[in-house]
């Protein structure tokens, strides 16, 4: 029941948004609205207002603002029965153009304002600039830089977070620091100089060069979901365990968690956790399963059936008018990350069973509801994201494919034809019904709901 209501909630919310960009903007400009309309289908509730009527439909997968005179007569429409003043199809371009992009306008508007509210209330999650594993051979080990090692200063410059440390290394141009400990109650100080090295993107595992003192922050994992039937749950593995050690070896990182149970498909070894204060010991058995690799190589990875996050130490509120800001730089950022995963999908460098539809958004609405308010906020403002991504995609069917209609108009000095623009309508329909069938198809195999013809 909390999958259903929150897949609900958070589509409910993106839709209405979307459609009221559109609603808004065209009575801006003068256009008449015949019909607003939440979900498709059959219409469960409807209320008729001055000129428009108000649909809530059965199918709550999308929603549309059917406006007066959407196609001119001069196309060969229907003989004009309203007032030309209000037609769609009569305005200027520019109008047009801004009613249309009003949609994915607003789920940026709305991504940016909750990534703000949740700045300013519930705040940023922060860690300490405590030291988790130290790397042999590296600066770190040889300046002496020790696990539980916390750094308060950098060049005599106050160090709140692990944030901090990253910024002050990333900065120094590979440049000796000097950085104050706390070690066992007393302070120390050690000198140290970053080193060039390529890491990967936690996302795309890109790599990238960066500077770094080949030391690590203390960011405990701990289990955020266990699958039902999974080995995890076999092992008698809870939802907030804190994971402390796999196969008697530290792990100070969810990263790290992730390796060494990927690294171990089909063996059986020890989860060290921490359980209400407690140590537990489980026996895990990892499932295997062959993925593709960098280069397209297929390796064997371990599975427990968990998902993993990192144990919050504290958080740090913003001040309302710096969590405006910072809203609209997430927004942004996550706008970057999101046609970056697109252009990826299409390109074949990820794997296109990564596409998840609406079971996989339902499944992770109910997680996400599960962990609180402010986590479901997130994942609204994420999505909210996708969704303007992949409205402004120049796929006929879509508002991008609408917009790029428009600038074909713009180029041309002239709309196309009535007939193009209905063949090109009915191959983005065919194509988006594609991608549906697909991502469903998808939403079950990570199910496993095939099984049953095993």
């Amino acid at each position: 029941m909390t999958t259903l209501v929150s897949f609900v909630v958070v589509v409910g919310i993106l839709i209405l948004i979307h459609e009221l960009g559109h609603f808004f903007v065209a009575r801006l400009c003068g256009v008449g609205v015949e019909r607003f309309s939440i979900g498709f289908g059959p219409v469960l509730l409807r209320w008729r207002g001055k000129e428009t009527e108000y649909c809530l439909s059965a199918i709550p997968m999308g929603g549309y603002v059917k406006m007066l005179g959407e196609e001119s007569p001069l196309e060969g429409g229907p003989t004009i029965t309203y007032d030309p003043t209000k037609a769609f199809a009569l305005k200027p371009l520019p109008a047009r153009f801004l009613i249309v992009f009003a949609g994915p306008g607003m789920n940026f508007v709305l991504a940016a304002l909750l990534f703000a509210a949740v700045l300013a209330t519930v705040g940023r999650p922060v860690w300490p600039a405590l030291v988790g594993r130290v790397v042999e051979g590296s600066p770190a080990a040889a300046a002496g830089l020790r696990t539980g090692d916390l750094v308060t200063r950098v060049d005599g410059r106050e160090v709140s977070n692990w944030e901090d440390l990253e910024r002050a290394v990333a900065g120094s141009g590979g440049k000796a620091l000097t950085l104050t400990v706390q070690r066992g109650g007393a302070a120390q100080t050690v000198s140290l100089t970053p080193r060039r090295t390529t890491v990967r993107d936690p996302i795309f595992r890109d790599p990238k060069e960066a500077w770094e003192l080949g030391a690590g922050p203390q960011l405990t994992p701990q289990i955020g979901s266990v699958n039902p039937g999974s080995p995890a749950e076999r092992a008698d593995v809870r939802a907030g365990d804190l994971v402390i050690a796999v196969a008697g070896q530290p792990v100070y990182t969810p990263d790290e968690l992730m390796q060494a149970i990927q690294k171990r498909g089909g063996q059986t070894f020890e989860l060290t956790l921490e359980r209400d204060g407690r140590p537990q010991v489980a026996s895990v058995t990892a499932s295997s399963v062959r993925e593709k690799g960098q280069g397209g190589q297929e390796t064997e990875i371990g599975r427990i059936g968990v998902a993993i996050v990192t144990k919050v130490v504290r958080y740090e509120a913003y001040d309302p008018l710096v969590a405006f800001g910072y809203g609209w730089v997430k927004t942004w950022e996550m706008t970057a990350l999101t046609v970056k995963a697109f252009w990826k999908l299409v390109s074949r460098q990820i794997e296109s069973s990564n596409i998840g539809g609406p079971i996989q958004i339902a499944t992770e609405a109910g997680r996400q509801a599960k962990e609180g308010v402010g986590a479901l906020v997130l994942f609204t403002a994420y999505i909210s994201v996708n969704l303007a991504v992949l409205n402004l995609l120049p796929v006929p069917m879509l508002d991008g494919g609408h917009l790029f209609f428009f600038v074909i108009e713009a180029v041309l000095g002239r709309p196309l034809s009535l007939k193009k623009r209905e063949a090109a309508q009915q191959l983005g329909f065919v194509l988006l019904m594609l991608l549906m069938a697909y991502a469903l198809y998808n939403d079950l195999v990570r199910l496993d709901a095939f099984k049953i013809f095993r």
